[in-house]
């Protein structure tokens, strides 16, 4: 009978300890989409020429120090060249987080947002992880 606690004891602190490394692994950034809100539940690829547009993602056991980037550029808007680079942001970690939710938003232009297709690519410590469309109508 003491055999079997211990065995029990021993899979329950083994099982413990293989959900501990995999929370403490290497740190990702996943999940990239378009959406209404900064936290990234209401999504969207479709906008009015007043609307602010967040780009959201995932990030998992960050680091002090962690780099993500947005590069936000034009697919295909009457008036500016393909691959048009509006805006790049770097937002740089200053302290470990374990789950964190990455954010990036831009207001719409004095005027509005021209009609259009844009793109946001994200970068995380350098690395392209993906790259996000947007419609603005």
């Amino acid at each position: 009978m003491k055999a079997n606690k211990i065995s029990i004891f021993l899979a329950v602190a083994a099982l413990i300890a293989s959900s501990l490394a995999c929370a403490l692994g290497e740190p990702t950034l996943s999940n990239v989409r378009v959406a209404r809100d900064q936290d990234g539940t209401q999504l969207s690829t479709t906008f009015g020429a007043t609307d602010t547009i967040y780009v959201v993602s995932d990030l998992a056991n960050g680091k002090a120090g962690n780099v993500v980037t947005s590069r936000w550029s034009v697919v295909s808007v009457d008036g500016y060249d393909p691959g048009f680079v509006i805006d790049e942001v770097d937002l740089t970690l200053d302290e470990d987080q374990l789950s964190y939710t990455v954010y990036f938003y831009f207001e719409p232009p004095e005027g509005g947002w021209p009609a259009g297709t844009f793109q946001v690519e994200v970068f995380f410590n350098g690395t392209p992880v993906s790259t996000v469309q947007f419609t603005v109508q």
